[in-house]
């Protein structure tokens, strides 16, 4: 099977988890951030992650691709429940981290954004949802006092223990997951250590990478 992504995509990782967490052999493709055509051809629509699975057929959205191979690797199949509280601070945090992560995401040196073309190709959608790049990373700490503080709020619903948020892998982590991976991108977070355990737990059982080493 392959799955096709942008490495920054945070749905793509939600895809991608579930490979390392159910020990499923995965190929994965980058697509360019600009290549509209393919995943057009596959799927009918500009949108990533897509699963081309071993029939030769294509399956797009994240957590139908996410429960099926669930399904499908025979392991058992993640607690669906999300508590409400966790949902509430997802909610809360979307509401801005993209300021700090997306402007940082074409600086990263990722495969999808190897093009000039492809870097103002997404920087033109995205500012358009959340502005200035230049003036969302000149508004930095700002954002970053925020961050600090929710993650702080954060702390007592992760567990110290297991490779989950509440113990055991589930589909709160397949939500959580990604968006802290992304933040790892951004330079001077204060991660509780309990939080970075969690980060560094999670990478080694999903396979996915975090982005310390090039954060900016």
């Amino acid at each position: 099977m392959k799955l096709y992504i942008y490495d920054h995509c945070p749905f793509c990782v939600r895809a991608r988890m579930i490979f390392g967490l159910r020990g499923v052999p995965l190929e994965t493709v980058i697509l360019a951030n600009d290549d509209e055509a393919t995943p057009i051809k596959m799927i009918g629509a500009k949108q990533v992650p897509i699963l081309e699975k071993e029939d030769g057929s294509f399956m797009g959205e994240s957590l139908d691709i996410v429960r099926y191979i669930d399904e499908k690797a025979g392991k058992g199949r993640l607690k669906e429940d999300v508590r409400l509280e966790l949902q509430a601070w997802l909610d809360k945090v979307n509401e801005y981290s993209g300021k700090l992560i997306q402007p940082r995401a074409v600086k990263l040196g990722l495969p999808e954004f190897a093009t000039a073309e492809a870097v103002k190709y997404f920087q033109d959608k995205k500012e358009k949802t959340i502005g200035s790049f230049e003036t969302n990373l000149n508004k930095t700490a700002q954002y970053l006092a925020r961050m600090n503080a929710d993650l702080a709020d954060l702390l007592p619903l992760v567990s110290a223990e297991g490779a989950g948020v509440n113990g055991e892998a589930a589909m709160e982590d397949i939500l959580l997951f990604p968006l802290l991976r992304n933040l790892t991108s951004v330079r001077g977070i204060e991660w509780p250590q309990n939080i970075m355990d969690y980060l560094l737990r999670m990478s080694e059982a999903s396979g996915v990478n975090l982005y310390f080493d090039r954060a900016l």
